[in-house]
C-alpha cells in the first residue's frame, strides 16, 4: 500500500506479502471494473504464491436501489463460481431514506460486508478503491477546506471488528481496465456513475491528473500519523478522566503545541459529545481561543460544555438534547453516541439521562460502573465520594446529569437487573470507522476509559516497513 502510483499487479503482490498469514480475505465485489479487477488480480496472485497460505471469498451487496441490480449480483456470483471462490449476495432490506441516500448506502454496505465476513470466516475485507477515487475525494475535500487532506485511508477498522483494506488505492482505473481487457473479462457499468446529481460524478468530469498528488498525500499521511502519536502522548501527560463522565485537561496541556492541542481536543470533543466527527474549523477556532485564554468561564460547542478553571479545562456532555433509547430483551444499541448497551435482562429497558430524573443523581453511577469496571469506580465506594468532592461541584454535577440511567416500566432497575445490562463507553468518532491514521490516539483513549483495545492491523509491514 505504497503512496506512489503503481501497477495493479505490483500493488497486489506488495499487499499480499505484507499480510500476516494465514489469512482469509473477503473481496467486496460489485461487478464494476475496479472490484472485478481486484478479485482477478488477487486470485491470480494467491495461486502464484501458495506458500503465503492466503484464501479468498467474496460478497456482493445488492442495494436494491435500481432495476437490474439483482441480475448483476448473480452475474458476479457466476464469475466467482467459475473461479472456485465462495461468494454470497447481501441485500439491503427495508425502506430507503429519501435524503442522504449515499451515506446511508455506505453505512448499510459496510454493515452487510461485516456480516458476510463473519459468515464466511474471513479475517479482513478488501475493496476496489483506486487512485481515481482518491483524486476525486481530495478534490471534493479541497473545495471545503484549505488544509491538506489525507483523502481515502488505505486501512479502516469497521465496528471494532474488521479491517477494511484498499490495496489498489494507488493504482489507476485505466490500468485495471487494461488488465481486464487483456483477459477478455467484461465488467458492469453502474448508471449512477454517470448521474451528475452526485457530487463525485461532477467532480470526476472536471478532474485532471495531478502529478504531485501522491507526494502531497504521502506527506499528509505522515503528518496525521505523527499527530496521532503526539496526541496519544498528550493524553498520557495532560488528560484525566473522572468517573468516566468528566474530562480534565491539565493547565500545562493547554500551553503546548497548537497543532497537537487542536488534534486531541477536537477528538475529545467528539467523544464527550457523542459525535461521529470532530467539530468544524469554525467551532474549533472558537474552542481553542477559549481554552488557551486566561479568562475562566464556560462555552458550549458540539454538545459539550467546556469549563475553563485555574486547574484546567473540564469537558462534559451538556445535559440537554439527550434522547432516550429503548431496548427489548437481547437487543443492543448506542445511546447518545457515548455508550454501547446490550440488554441481557428478560424485560424491556429504557436508557435516559440522569437529568431527566428528579431523584438524587449521585446514586446512578454505581450500576453504571459495576458493568464497566476498570477505571469506572462507583461513587459510593470507600474514598470515592471524598475524591469527587475535590472536583468543581458544578462541573461534576453537570457530568452526572449526562450519565445514563437504566429503567424498566418507568422505575429504576435494581442493582441485580442492572448487572444484566452491558453498558460500556462508545467512541463515536472511532468505534464505527477508525482510520489507521487515528489508531494510536484512539487506542490510548481506550486505555484511559479502561475499555478493550482496538484490533491491530492484520499486516506485518506497511510500505516495506515492519510494524
Amino acid at each position: 500500500m505504497s503512496p506512489e502510483a503503481t501497477s495493479p499487479q505490483l500493488a497486489i503482490l506488495q499487499f499480499l506479502t505484507s499480510l500476516q498469514s494465514p489469512a482469509r480475505i473477503l473481496v467486496a465485489i460489485s461487478g464494476g471494473s475496479d472490484s472485478i479487477g481486484l478479485l482477478l488480480l488477487l486470485d491470480q496472485a494467491v495461486k502464484a504464491v501458495p506458500h503465503l497460505k492466503i484464501s479468498l471469498c467474496a460478497a456482493t451487496v445488492d442495494h436494491a436501489l435500481r432495476a437490474g441490480s439483482a441480475d448483476e449480483a448473480h452475474e458476479v456470483a457466476a464469475l466467482c463460481a467459475s473461479l472456485g471462490i465462495p461468494h454470497t449476495i447481501m441485500i439491503w432490506q427495508g425502506d430507503k431514506p429519501k435524503t442522504g441516500i449515499m451515506a446511508a448506502a455506505r453505512e448499510a454496505r459496510y454493515g452487510l460486508l461485516a456480516t458476510a465476513a463473519t459468515d464466511l470466516k474471513a479475517d479482513l475485507i478488501v475493496t476496489g478503491h483506486t487512485l481515481d477515487d482518491q483524486r476525486e475525494t481530495l478534490q471534493m475535500r479541497g473545495m471545503r477546506t484549505e488544509q491538506v487532506s489525507t483523502g481515502i485511508a488505505d486501512a479502516v477498522l469497521f465496528d471494532r471488528r474488521f479491517w477494511i483494506l484498499r490495496p489498489l488505492l494507488f493504482s489507476t482505473r485505466a490500468d485495471i481496465r487494461a488488465f481486464l481487457k487483456e483477459r477478455g473479462v467484461p465488467w458492469i457499468d453502474d448508471p449512477s456513475n454517470e448521474d451528475t446529481k452526485y457530487e463525485r460524478v461532477r467532480m470526476r468530469r472536471q478532474l485532471s491528473a495531478d502529478a504531485g498528488m501522491t507526494k502531497d498525500i504521502s506527506a499528509a499521511w505522515e503528518e496525521r500519523l505523527a499527530l496521532s502519536s503526539r496526541g496519544a502522548e498528550w493524553l498520557d501527560r495532560h488528560f484525566r478522566l473522572h468517573g468516566g463522565l468528566l474530562g480534565q485537561v491539565m493547565p500545562d496541556g493547554l500551553r503546548l503545541d497548537r497543532a497537537v492541542l487542536d488534534y486531541a481536543l477536537a477528538r475529545l470533543a467528539a467523544v464527550f459529545g457523542g459525535q461521529p466527527f470532530a467539530p468544524g474549523r469554525g467551532h474549533m477556532e472558537r474552542i481553542l481561543a477559549f481554552a488557551t485564554g486566561s479568562k475562566p468561564g464556560r462555552i458550549t460547542a458540539g454538545r459539550v460544555v467546556f469549563d475553563l478553571r485555574r486547574d484546567g479545562l473540564y469537558l462534559a456532555r451538556e445535559s440537554r438534547g439527550i434522547s432516550p433509547l429503548a431496548l427489548r430483551p437481547g437487543e443492543a444499541g448506542v445511546w447518545d453516541g457515548r455508550f454501547y448497551a446490550r440488554n441481557g435482562s428478560v424485560a424491556s429497558i429504557e436508557i435516559q439521562a440522569a437529568a431527566a430524573h428528579a431523584q438524587d443523581t449521585s446514586r446512578f453511577i454505581e450500576p453504571i460502573t459495576a458493568q464497566t469496571r476498570g477505571a469506572w469506580i462507583p461513587v459510593t465506594s470507600t474514598g470515592m465520594r471524598e475524591y469527587m468532592q475535590r472536583l468543581p461541584k458544578s462541573a461534576w454535577k453537570r457530568a452526572i446529569a449526562s450519565a445514563p440511567v437504566l429503567s424498566a416500566e418507568e422505575s429504576l432497575l435494581s442493582e441485580e437487573s442492572a448487572r444484566m445490562v452491558e453498558l460500556t463507553p462508545y467512541f463515536a468518532p472511532f468505534d464505527r470507522f477508525l482510520t489507521r491514521f487515528d489508531f494510536i490516539f484512539a487506542n490510548r483513549l481506550s486505555a484511559v476509559f479502561a475499555t478493550a483495545p482496538y484490533a491491530r492491523l492484520p499486516l506485518r509491514s506497511i510500505d516495506g516497513k515492519t510494524i
